[in-house]
């Protein structure tokens, strides 16, 4: 069983970076976005939770304000499996291949061939 993560957990890593990193060191959007090396719009729309934290852009804070990157990435990925669960009914795939096995009276052998 997989252990989750309760959605109201999960944030936004723009929306953390900007009141944890950007807003507590005092700084504006501009003044970030000139450190990180970024367009001021591109910083703010990370910050307003409008667009994705990229690899690159989480090198940039990590280079600037000495967070860890993967640590952000995580946060990230976690945001987004939050977000799609959240529509996990809507997703269309076949039944398990396991189960539909299982039922048509195949092995544990055949299933795991059947698979290679």
């Amino acid at each position: 069983m997989a252990i989750t993560l309760h959605p109201s957990l999960a944030v936004h890593p723009g929306e953390w970076l900007k009141s944890e990193i950007v807003e507590a060191h005092d700084l504006s959007v501009t003044v970030a976005a000139r450190l990180l090396h970024v367009t001021r719009q591109a910083l703010s729309t990370l910050l307003n939770g409008h667009a994705d934290l990229s690899p690159e852009m989480a090198i940039r804070f990590e280079k600037v304000f000495g967070i860890s990157a993967e640590t952000m990435l995580k946060m990230q990925l976690t945001w987004d499996l939050v977000q799609v669960r959240r529509r996990a009914d809507d997703i269309a795939v076949e039944p398990p291949f396991v189960a539909s096995a299982q039922r048509r009276g195949m092995s544990v052998a055949e299933r795991e061939s059947a698979s290679v």
